[in-house]
């Protein structure tokens, strides 16, 4: 996980997962809005409000619930851009960030599909809040995210070695 601070903005991070499968698969698989609760770590109580089905294009607003180190949060992205199966852009309408653009990119590279997050965001306290609170989080749940998908996806060989990474 790469993070960088902009220029007077906030910050930026990006991920990068290779996987075997195509893009469309992929694709197919983060498109449903549904899936998310999956790879969110369980500690965040994250739920989907909208109701199923989701229609997903651009507009698309998609209403959430969570908890951010125990304090109670709702939170509202809007799909900005809609792609399939290359991209598509959510960003944060109301929530716990000033700023929160997500980007996710599907490349086909060989033997299957790099799939790229990449954040723009900024948060109410500034470097302090960010440094000490922030980036940790942000880090334990895209690598929580990281596991979960490899296991979906049948990337981790052992099992046991899956859940022991996702215990850390």
């Amino acid at each position: 996980m790469k993070f960088e601070q902009n220029r007077g903005d906030g910050w930026a991070f990006e991920v990068e997962q290779r996987f075997h499968q195509s893009r469309s698969e992929l694709f197919e698989y983060f498109g449903d809005a549904g899936n998310l609760e999956e790879i969110t770590p369980p500690w965040l109580n994250f739920r989907i409000l909208t109701p199923a089905p989701i229609e997903m294009s651009v507009g698309t607003l998609i209403d959430y619930k969570l908890r951010l180190r125990f304090v109670p949060v709702r939170w509202r992205t809007e799909i900005q851009v809609w792609e399939p199966p290359y991209c598509f852009v959510d960003s944060q309408l109301r929530g716990p960030y000033k700023k929160w653009i997500h980007e996710h990119t599907f490349e086909e590279i060989d033997g299957g599909t790099l799939m790229r997050d990449r954040v723009m965001y900024d948060v109410p306290g500034g470097k302090l809040i960010h440094d000490l609170i922030v980036r940790p989080d942000l880090e334990k749940i895209f690598h929580y995210r990281q596991i979960k998908l490899a296991v979906r996806f049948g990337e981790f060989e052992n099992t046991r070695t899956a859940i022991g990474a996702l215990n850390e």
